[in-house]
């Protein structure tokens, strides 16, 4: 049974009773996908530990990364599109193993009425996620390549808690919306910087990687 007291210094008591009779728990391994562009929503997600990414996916496939959610957030786009009875516009993709609550989204309006404690965590989290697409936009249409790929890591060893990233390059070109051959010539010229060790699918984060 899964123990959700460690949340209540987000929500009141008989919200955290509610979460706890009326939420599934469920365990995703890394690299599986939540939801889906299309998928009508049937829950809301609340993470319990783990990251998951959030990216938008073009009409050709080609995918862009917007933002993670970590321990104990939801995805802003997931509350938007219930609140509308709309389907999802993007897809959640398990980061590494990830832990969560599966929320009804049939309680969506009663919580948002009945518990002031949760309309403060969706509006938070809707206006947070919404300044992150504002810097995200920001990045594309203002900043070189080189500089995106250094905020990318930074926020990406934020994320995780961890200087060591778990990433391919082909994964990373995926979710800058580049190729994999551009990502490849700027890590490697980090690398001859001494900013960062480049090793099989994994990228460690040196010291004076911090200081760019």
């Amino acid at each position: 049974m899964m123990d959700l007291s460690r949340l209540s210094n987000l929500f009141e008591p008989a919200l955290l009773r509610q979460m706890q009779e009326m939420g599934k728990y469920r365990k995703i391994e890394g690299g599986q996908t939540l939801i889906e562009p299309g998928q009508s929503i049937q829950f809301i997600p609340f993470i319990l530990s783990g990251l998951v990414k959030v990216s938008r996916i073009d009409d050709e496939g080609r995918e862009i990364l917007l933002y993670y959610v970590n321990a104990n957030e939801s995805c802003a786009m997931t509350f938007t599109c219930c609140m509308d009875n709309h389907e999802s516009e993007i897809r959640a993709t398990a980061d590494e193993e990830v832990e969560l609550v599966m929320l009804p989204v049939s309680l969506m309006d009663e919580w948002l009425t009945r518990f002031p404690s949760w309309k403060k965590y969706v509006m938070h989290t809707i206006h947070y996620r919404f300044n992150e697409l504002l810097k995200t936009l920001d990045q594309i249409a203002f900043q070189k390549l080189d500089e995106r790929l250094i905020v990318y890591l930074k926020e990406k060893s934020k994320a995780t808690g961890s200087s060591l990233i778990n990433a391919s390059h082909e994964q990373i070109a995926q979710d800058l919306a580049t190729s994999r051959v551009v990502i490849s010539r700027l890590l490697k010229r980090l690398e001859q910087d001494k900013k960062v060790l480049l090793y099989r699918n994994q990228i460690k984060l040196l010291q004076a990687f911090f200081e760019l």
